[in-house]
This record gives structure tokens, C-alpha cells and sequence, in this order.
């Protein structure tokens, strides 16, 4: 009970809250209604900053989703050219966080960080297809254990001015791990292996390092989605 209560908060969140709560106070001082709004604010912040615990299916193959967040696309898309993945196109799952979901994004499979890249660039709405393209963004390759690679990239938004990655270059990593967060609201799209298919549906919630969003071992199509 007291896990659901107390929620952990991310250390990138303390300075933000602290900044926040000292001008409620001084504004409480001012006048009284804002310093309520101010600690309404102060609040949400926290409720910005939550890292829970998460459960992570662990059978060889999965990805996992590495946001929290709508499934806004599933589609094919070149990877970023600077994570030197070739100029094919591969299945892509796209995840929109808006300001209320958790923004600490995980690893969506187990394997090894074998390319990191930052790219400055423009601050579009996330939702946005060319904020994959022109928005400031980091990403990061995977080479799994059969050799094949998932690319991961942390896309800025409107509001979002901070990226911010946990992980280093040939690190070992597992699915589900924290591998940083974004501030803000914002996107993450995981490109899968050639041929793999997709198990969510456009409009679908993902929980990060919950959802299954691939099964490297499964046969089947990708799967639509209906509104019920």
C-alpha cells in the first residue's frame, strides 16, 4: 500500500520542485491565492517527476515499450543516419508522453549500447511526423545477443528543452532499465529489426518497460486496434 502511496521521484525532478516550492512560499507572502497556486504548481511537478517501480516481462525476444504514453504511429522509417543503422527502412513504434504521463523512458530489450548520438534541432510538437526529422533528439543502438539491432531515440517537444540519457556507450543494458528521461512532454520511437512485427495499435497505451510491444519469436501480422 505504502508503494502506491509513496512514489519515487527522479532525481533530475529535486531541482525543479525545490525551485518551485520556494516561490510559493514567496508568493504566499504576496498575497495567499498565489501562494495555493504556487504549491498546486509545486505539486504537480512531483506528480511530473514519479519513477515508479516497474514489472518487466522477461522471455528472450521481447520489446518492451520504452515510454509511457499513446502508440501515435506504427509505421516504417530509415533510423537516424547517426546511428549508422543503414538507409532501409524498418517497423517503428512511436509513443507521445503529454505533460501528465511518466516521462522516465526505459530500455526496450535486453543487449549492448553499441552507438550513441545527440542531435541539436528545432522544438515541434512531438506529435508531429517531422519532429522525428527536424526536433532535437538523442538516440541509442542496441545489438541484441543474436546480432541484430533496435535503435531507441528521445525526441524534444514543443515544451520539452532537456534530454537527458543515463546510459554510456558499450554498456550492458537490460529491457525495462531506466535510461533517462525527457522534461516535459515528448516522444520516443523504438525501430525494430527488419521484419519484425509490431504487437500494438495506433491510439493503444503503452506503459514503459510494461507493454510488449514486439515478440522477436512471433509469426503473426501486426495487429489493428479498434475503439470499444
Amino acid at each position: 500500500m505504502l508503494d502506491t502511496v509513496f512514489v519515487p521521484v527522479h532525481r533530475a525532478g529535486w531541482p525543479f520542485i525545490g525551485l518551485f516550492a520556494a516561490a510559493a512560499v514567496g508568493l504566499s507572502f504576496v498575497a495567499w491565492p498565489l501562494g495555493v497556486a504556487g504549491f498546486v504548481v509545486t505539486a504537480w511537478c512531483v506528480y511530473f517527476f514519479r519513477d515508479p517501480a516497474r514489472v518487466t516481462p522477461v522471455r528472450e525476444g521481447l520489446v518492451v515499450s520504452a515510454a509511457d504514453g499513446r502508440v501515435q504511429a506504427v509505421d516504417e522509417a530509415v533510423p537516424p543516419a547517426e546511428l549508422e543503422m543503414g538507409a532501409e527502412a524498418r517497423p517503428r513504434v512511436c509513443v507521445f508522453m503529454n505533460v501528465f504521463d511518466v516521462h522516465v523512458n526505459r530500455v526496450p530489450s535486453d543487449g549492448k549500447v553499441t552507438r550513441m548520438s545527440y542531435r541539436p534541432g528545432r522544438f515541434f510538437n512531438a506529435s508531429l511526423d517531422k519532429a522525428s526529422e527536424f526536433n532535437e533528439r538523442h538516440g541509442l543502438r542496441l545489438t541484441l545477443a543474436d546480432g541484430t539491432d533496435v535503435a531507441c531515440v528521445q525526441i524534444a517537444g514543443l515544451v520539452a528543452r532537456r534530454i537527458l540519457c543515463t546510459l554510456s556507450e558499450g554498456q550492458a543494458v537490460r529491457a525495462g532499465q531506466r535510461l533517462g528521461i525527457i522534461r516535459f512532454g515528448s516522444r520516443v520511437d523504438v525501430y525494430l529489426p527488419k521484419g519484425v512485427a509490431p504487437l500494438v495499435a495506433v491510439g493503444q497505451r503503452a506503459i514503459a518497460g510494461e507493454t510488449v510491444i514486439a515478440d522477436m519469436r512471433a509469426q503473426e501480422a501486426a495487429r489493428p486496434g479498434q475503439v470499444r
